[in-house]
């Protein structure tokens, strides 16, 4: 069995694609842009927007990239709640903050078919690799960087690999659960739909 160490790849372009094609067999939008704002909130809009690319001109998941949906509401699908923007305390009973643990699992649940880990015949065979593909997105963001889910209460002690049967929508998706990962430079999203 390979050791934590050995499995995760070194972070680049490379390594970065491969993690986050872990995404493309799902209604996903995944991305980073650089953090321009004290209220990284406002960072936030700019990756729910389509017309945003990653910050370092890598590799993106957008599953509605180019489509029509996108031409009259840049945004699609997702809805912000119109406070949110306002300012980061207007985002607290939305977006709740985890520990980088938890923010891999969540990562890991999020590539799921069903959001839902016990759905995932696989999922045995497959943990070390989700999750050496989670430790590559996460290693963008070091440490001191700061990850919030929208799970609701009690989202830094959730199990992941259990069903998630609590979420805040930010989209016009019948279910819709993400991860906002922050750093001092970037702002990155992971967010699936079904």
């Amino acid at each position: 069995m390979m050791c934590e160490e050995t499995k995760m790849a070194e972070l680049d372009e490379r390594s970065w694609a491969e993690a986050i094609g872990m995404y493309e067999r799902r209604a996903t939008i995944a991305k980073v842009t650089s953090r321009e704002h004290e209220n990284w909130v406002l960072d936030v809009s700019t990756l729910m927007r389509g017309d945003t690319r990653d910050v370092r001109g890598w590799r993106t998941v957008d599953l509605w990239e180019g489509e029509l949906e996108r031409l009259d509401e840049p945004s699609y699908p997702f809805v912000m709640p119109p406070q949110a923007v306002e300012t980061a305390d207007a985002w607290k009973p939305y977006l709740h903050e985890l520990p980088r643990s938890q923010a891999l699992r969540f990562l890991v649940a999020l590539s799921t078919p069903w959001i839902d880990v016990t759905k995932e015949p696989d999922f045995k065979e497959r943990r070390e690799t989700l999750e050496a593909d989670a430790r590559v997105i996460l290693s963008r963001f070091p440490e001191g960087s700061h990850f919030y889910a929208n799970t609701g209460h009690g989202s830094a002690t959730r199990d992941y690999y259990q069903r998630v049967s609590r979420w805040y929508s930010f989209s016009t998706r019948t279910f819709d659960f993400g991860l906002v990962l922050v750093s001092e430079t970037e702002v990155g999203m992971v967010w699936s739909f079904r």
